[in-house]
């Protein structure tokens, strides 16, 4: 493989092509529906916008980045060409959404971790505006890092996804970084969050039916991050390792078969994020209805405090 790691000289069997287009097809049809469907409600459906509501309504946009990308990549490995507009724009959209979708799932974390293990100080250090700026802050490097890449002419390395391998030693570390920095953070507020919501008795039973969903929640958001992220991140820790090597061809397809998994986050937190939430169930469940009477507001589903 000449040192590198080209997408378009991976060979497989025609059944295993199919099995990757039609799972390709399948995230992009339900990415789609799903993230439009959860940018519709925030945005025409729900009147007060929480921390939470801001938050996921970001990652329910950089998830649709994602998505854009595609029809982008696939046209450049037909072409058979590299850093054209097209390469440079699927990868841009693409690393948008993996990066930043990590980013902000770890705000979400830590945004909880705040409403429960800090009640007293969340509401100095909790608000709309402040979600708002922590979302600017977050979009604002890896947009900025594309666009300056693009307007000095990188090229060393290669950027697009016809030569994966030849990402610089800098834009490896990145990634690495940018991965295990945030599941450090995401597992440290996961437990501790788990933690307090286990904490003493629940006063009532609806009590305590919310801080079962609300600690399902939690899990189930800890389980997509690991599944979707770790894998590529580790295949991407060995490739350092090894990067004095030329890569053998189990990690091309690692590195193939991994980000494909990760390309799953798109769905999954749509599930995990915007379906397990009482309020978003409601809204949901009065489109479905179409009722007469505007749909009742509950409190957000994080609400619940520890005991």
């Amino acid at each position: 493989m000449n040192g590198t790691c080209h997408s378009s000289e991976l060979t497989w069997p025609y059944w295993v092509k199919n099995v990757v287009d039609a799972y390709v097809g399948l995230l992009l049809a339900l990415g789609l529906l799903l993230n439009g469907l959860a940018l519709w409600v925030f945005c025409c459906r729900v009147r007060r916008w929480t921390e939470t509501h801001i938050y996921v309504a970001n990652l329910a946009v950089a998830d649709l980045c994602l998505l854009c990308a595609p029809p982008f990549f696939l046209y450049s490995l037909e072409q058979r060409t590299e850093d054209t507009l097209f390469c440079q724009l699927s990868q841009g959209v693409y690393l948008t959404n993996r990066y930043t979708s990590i980013s902000l799932v770890t705000a979400i974390a830590g945004d909880r971790y705040v409403a429960l293990r800090h009640p007293l100080r969340a509401p100095a250090l909790r608000s709309p505006r402040q979600a708002v700026a922590v979302c600017a802050a977050l979009w604002a490097p890896v947009t900025g890092s594309l666009a300056l890449r693009r307007a000095l002419g990188v090229r060393a390395g290669g950027f697009c996804f016809l030569s994966v391998s030849r990402q610089g030693s800098n834009t490896t570390a990145f990634s690495l970084l940018g991965f295990y920095l945030p599941l450090a953070v995401l597992l440290f507020c996961s437990l501790r969050v788990v933690a307090a919501l286990g904490q003493g008795p629940a006063a009532h039973a609806d009590q305590a039916e919310a801080t079962r969903r609300a600690t399902r929640m939690v899990w189930a958001n800890l389980v997509v991050f690991v599944a979707c992220f770790l894998p590529l991140h580790v295949v991407l820790a060995v490739r350092v390792a090894a990067s004095r090597s030329a890569p053998t061809p189990a990690l091309c397809y690692a590195l193939y078969v991994t980000s494909k998994l990760s390309d799953a986050n798109c769905c999954l937190d749509a599930i995990c994020y915007y379906f397990m939430a009482k309020e978003f169930q409601e809204e949901a469940s009065a489109l479905a209805s179409m009722p007469t009477a505007k749909a009742h507001r509950s409190r957000d589903s994080f609400s619940v405090t520890p005991a």
